[in-house]
């Protein structure tokens, strides 16, 4: 389950910004992750409950927004939205496509005291 690890560099991203800023606790952890990230978003909030324990992130309120996939498709030039990786282009049913948005995982804010 690669969502532990993911939990895991999380908080030692958000350790490392509480030792350069000083802050003492977090209330809110922000996160983007696309839709086409890969990312089992209930197994990363069980591995983040888990991860996240015992530290200045502990108990803090996990905000996850999950971006719609956008691709280019090759075959008839449009951008479009999917909604998983392996899906045919809605407009045409071809299956070249080149990932626009959506694939992206990020730490996007931090509520912190």
């Amino acid at each position: 389950m690669h969502e532990m690890a993911l939990a895991e560099s999380i908080r030692d991203l958000i350790d490392a910004q509480a030792a350069r800023e000083g802050f003492r606790r977090v209330c809110t952890v922000e996160l983007e992750i696309g839709r086409l990230a890969i990312v089992d978003v209930p197994a990363l909030r069980f591995a983040l409950d888990i991860a996240l324990r015992d530290t200045i992130a502990g108990g803090a309120e996990l905000v996850i927004d999950e971006p719609s996939g956008q691709a280019l498709c090759m075959q008839c030039s449009n951008s479009v939205e999917l909604a998983q990786r392996g899906d045919a282009c809605p407009d045409c049913g071809g299956y070249q496509l080149t990932v626009t948005d959506g694939d992206q995982m990020r730490v996007s804010g931090l509520v912190v005291e």
